[in-house]
């Protein structure tokens, strides 16, 4: 089976945040200035060409010079220059609707024209889940198409896929790479816009909210979202 490429486990993806926001907050003094020093980071590292990212062999310590660099430059009242990296991230989102993606699409809007009901629907997530959960990669295997698409979002405030991942191997490790198991990190089922899907928490934090489309036995698309901007919903205390 494929690598998972950029894939990163849940635990390892909020571990690495939250050690950028300490760092930035350390040398700021300033909560809401960590957060925007680290999404800056994270927009700087989404700006260069996937080749460059290739040749960086550790991107947790790139990203933490990164946030001491650009927080230096903020104590010093140095202005930063970030349009090339904002740029350079909306053009890696253009190159993500092309390529291989373009067959997967073709044939998933054909057979969504015949979702799954919603029993069956329920059925074939909480199987995913457990295919998770056991790192049954022979069950999870059997649960997807072979041409299944899988789009991660990151928002570019973690370290996520930036391309939609196509076909059932390289899917499926990715998946498993992302919800590895990990002594804090939980999976459920769980009502995602009107239809079952999937939960994943990091200790009490939900870090990733993942909707599924269903045809005939198989799924045939994913969309996992990471960005926690779009998960402080999720996170808010219930009254």
């Amino acid at each position: 089976m494929e690598p998972a490429g950029d894939t990163m486990s849940i635990a390892e993806m909020l571990d690495e945040r939250r050690h950028l926001l300490e760092v930035a907050h350390w040398m700021l003094g300033s909560h809401v200035a960590a957060e925007r020093v680290t999404d800056e980071a994270y927009r700087e590292w989404y700006g260069l060409s996937d080749h460059r990212r290739a040749r960086i062999g550790t991107p947790r310590a790139w990203l933490t010079q990164t946030v001491g660099r650009i927080s230096l430059a903020r104590l010093d009242g140095v202005p930063e220059v970030a349009a090339g990296a904002v740029a350079g991230a909306e053009e890696q989102a253009e190159r993500a609707s092309t390529g291989p993606a373009d067959h997967a699409l073709r044939s998933l809007r054909a057979r969504r024209a015949q979702p799954a009901p919603p029993c069956r629907q329920d059925r074939i997530v909480h199987s995913v889940r457990q295919a998770c959960a056991d790192e049954d990669t022979a069950g999870l295997l059997s649960l997807l198409s072979s041409d299944v698409i899988a789009f991660f979002d990151g928002g570019g405030k973690v370290r996520a896929q930036t391309r939609p991942v196509v076909g059932s191997e390289r899917v499926a490790r990715s998946l498993l790479t992302l919800l590895a198991r990990h002594p804090r990190t939980t999976l459920c089922a769980h009502p995602v816009n009107g239809r079952t899907g999937l939960v994943a928490r990091y200790a009490d934090q939900v870090a990733a909210v993942v909707g599924l489309d269903v045809a005939g036995s198989v799924v045939v698309r994913l969309w996992v979202v990471l960005n926690p901007d779009k998960l402080r919903s999720w996170n808010r205390p219930r009254s």
